[in-house]
């Protein structure tokens, strides 16, 4: 009997040493506890809500296969969207998450996304996530500010010693879970409201390479591009403290120019090696800057798969938690993605074109 319960406790050991490894992870690895946010590359899911898949008629504006909150659970950990002003059904006006025009693309209020990532942060306590909004028909954080409290996702909002400077030192994973501030928020842009100190403008925060490549060539220039006082000016742009975010997506134009993420390309512009790779590209911004990105930005994350060459720029082979998705590009999607708020169906790109063409391109 003793035996038999030895011989059980043995076969229980990895099985508990992988849980105890689960509880101690930060973003899904130990080894990232002690690490400041700053010091990390954070995989960025370009225009996360905007789905292509069988929600959207498989929409050509859609940037990803995968809903935000299987993004979070596959590894993203920067999560980037479009806010617009729309009109509900009342005649109020609305934020939305819109690609470029909320009639080609809209993927419902920015209250019911924030919900989501809020109840998903419920479930990962051990877990930061960064999110970005795209600021296209400049609201103010008074604007902004009520989705992120009537969602409750407030609740973990991470405020900066100072809305104009950037800090010194971030704090490390392990000090942004323990108190309870592991959601950080960047707006571009934003005038800072102290009544939602944590909506920082992002361009106080990080500087980004260009976003508007439409050749894997485009991929071998690592200069900032925004914000404009460090276009082009390396030395300039690392010495403001600024973190860096590296805008890895390939876009194809279209009738009337509008850009449509390239999807036919994303295994190669995913892939860790190869000409116009996010791991070569990575490899140049490690070279002019002396790290690597703070984040890096891309379509269909789990084409390369994406989050391959950011564990290699963390060092990280221990991860743990995360769920396996395809990594495939995805045709007939089922009941992978969760129904976006809106169409996107071709029918609704032609419509939209010549309102979309009005909009700057953003992120």
């Amino acid at each position: 009997m003793l035996y038999t319960s030895f011989l059980s406790g043995i076969a229980l050991l990895p099985l508990l040493s992988s849980l105890a490894s689960a509880e101690t992870a930060c973003n899904n690895s130990p080894s990232l506890c002690s690490k400041p946010y700053n010091n990390i590359t954070h995989l960025g899911a370009h225009d996360s809500p905007f789905l292509r898949d069988q929600s959207t008629d498989f929409s050509e504006s859609g940037n990803q296969y995968y809903n935000s909150t299987v993004q979070l659970d596959a590894g993203v950990r920067l999560l980037t969207a479009q806010v617009h002003k729309s009109n509900s059904t009342s005649g109020d006006a609305e934020w939305h998450l819109c690609h470029s025009s909320c009639s080609l693309l809209d993927a419902g209020t920015l209250e019911s996304w924030l919900s989501s990532i809020k109840t998903w942060l419920d479930a990962n306590k051990n877990d930061v996530v960064t999110v970005l909004l795209v600021n296209s028909d400049d609201a103010s954080a008074s604007d902004l500010g009520p989705s992120f409290k009537d969602s409750g996702i407030s609740d973990y909002a991470y405020t900066p010693a100072s809305s104009s400077t950037p800090p010194t030192t971030w704090p490390t994973l392990e000090s942004l879970i323990s108190n309870n501030t592991r959601l950080i928020t960047f707006v571009a842009s934003l005038t800072p409201d102290t009544a939602y100190p944590y909506l920082m403008d992002e361009f106080t925060f990080v500087f980004e390479s260009a976003f508007e490549n439409t050749s894997p060539s485009n991929f071998t220039n690592c200069q900032p591009n925004r914000p404009s006082s460090v276009e082009n000016q390396p030395s300039e742009a690392i010495d403001s403290g600024r973190m860096f975010l590296m805008n890895h997506f390939l876009d194809s134009s279209e009738l009337f120019g509008i850009e449509t993420p390239n999807e036919d390309a994303a295994n190669v512009t995913n892939a860790q090696t190869g000409t116009g790779s996010l791991g070569a590209q990575m490899e140049v911004c490690d070279k002019l800057y002396g790290s690597e990105p703070t984040f890096v930005l891309v379509d269909f994350f789990n084409v390369g798969p994406a989050i391959s060459s950011v564990d290699k720029a963390n060092g990280v082979t221990d991860a743990v938690g995360r769920m396996v998705v395809s990594t495939a590009k995805v045709e007939d999607s089922g009941n992978w993605g969760v129904r976006a708020g809106g169409r996107g169906s071709v029918g609704a790109v032609v419509v939209a074109m010549v309102v979309a063409v009005c909009f700057g391109g953003g992120l």
